[in-house]
């Protein structure tokens, strides 16, 4: 009996040590429609592509976040359909589309590849490295981690010809007022993608890190997590100068906030959905803001999944067919794998659970 209750007391204890750490999955979590296969080591950050035609072609591309791991491409049926190993340490992925290369415009996944302290990028939807070997980040900066890519997301600048398209870039640790990097791509006669430096900003807290970064390319926002502090939102384009123009949920997350989700539900409205991390849940805020402040983001709504620990997140809006005709938001979870939501789901809990704002 003595050692029945020793054992009670050590499992407890351990219990209680990581409680701050990791809820267990409620109850009422929302089931997701599909799992992916796994990956090798350790999934991260997932974004879309969408077929220029047809939807339901749209794939998914994830980073598998470990040294030897790599990109995976994802139908959306949550099968490997592609995928490019051997990396160092990939750790977040953004796609954009158009990028001029040589006459031909590209649509292209750019992710962070943390311990090559480099970017890369690839075309899509083959997959095909155009970086001549990875573009170098945070060059000069000397401090422990301080070149260690982690973050990323990707702005495109629109003109009636052409587009633009920017990296805004975060990292394992940096100071604060320049703590992300943004790089303006472009392509070489030879066709490899390269980056030049035209801005560093971004506050820290100095508390965990930044990792998450998601860009509004409509409303022309960046949007990042300080970890254990709250989201920061800035001016994507970088002409329009580096003032913070909200630092909101600093209460809302049981530690760490974490992956980032965009969802439009039209040119201007939408919601901000943020991964608290260590409750498996989504805390839910209003893209436009409030309508005396469009920079006020209150959270209107907290949503459980089923997702365990989530880094990373993206959602779209559009529709994929029977399985998701209103979007889907699609989420790293332990175990190797991302979920996919169905949106419809996602939206009734989202107005059951409506907080007074």
């Amino acid at each position: 009996m003595r050692i029945n209750h020793i054992l009670f007391f050590a499992v407890a204890l351990a219990f209680q040590s990581c409680g701050d750490r990791l809820a267990a999955v409620a109850p009422n979590a929302i089931k997701p429609t599909i799992v992916t296969e796994a990956t090798q080591h350790d999934t991260d950050d997932p974004a879309f592509w969408i077929h220029p035609t047809d939807p339901s072609k749209s794939l998914i591309i994830g980073t598998d976040k470990e040294v030897d791991g790599g990109l995976y491409v994802y139908d959306l049926d949550g099968k490997i359909v592609n995928k490019f190993l051997n990396m160092q340490r990939p750790n977040n992925v953004d796609v954009a589309y158009s990028l001029e290369i040589n006459g031909v415009k590209t649509d292209i996944a750019v992710t962070t590849e943390r311990k090559a302290n480099t970017i890369r990028i690839f075309s899509l939807p083959d997959l095909k490295p155009i970086d001549n070997g990875g573009i170098p980040i945070f060059e000069g900066e000397t401090g422990e981690d301080e070149r260690d890519g982690m973050g990323i997301a990707l702005y495109t600048e629109k003109s009636d010809s052409s587009a633009t398209i920017y990296a805004i870039v975060g990292r394992k640790t940096g100071p604060s007022g320049s703590y992300l990097w943004q790089y303006k791509l472009s392509a070489d006669e030879n066709g490899n993608v390269e980056g030049e430096v035209v801005r560093k900003f971004g506050k820290y807290s100095g508390n965990k890190e930044i990792e998450a970064i998601a860009v509004d390319n409509e409303l022309g926002y960046v949007y990042y997590s300080d970890e254990t502090s709250g989201i920061r939102k800035y001016y994507a384009d970088p002409k329009k100068g580096n003032e913070e123009l909200a630092f909101f949920g600093q209460k809302d997350a049981l530690r760490d906030h974490e992956g980032i989700a965009i969802y439009k539900k039209d040119a201007t409205t939408g919601y901000i959905l943020v991964s608290n991390q260590q409750k498996n849940s989504f805390l839910v805020y209003k893209r436009e803001g409030k309508s005396e402040d469009q920079h006020a983001h209150t959270l209107i709504a907290e949503v459980p999944v089923s997702a365990v620990e989530c880094d990373g997140a993206d959602a779209m809006n559009l529709n994929f067919g029977p399985k998701f005709p209103q979007g889907m938001l699609v989420a790293m979870s332990n175990h190797k794998i991302f979920h996919y939501y169905d949106w419809r789901i996602i939206q009734q809990r989202i107005d059951e659970n409506l907080l007074t704002d």
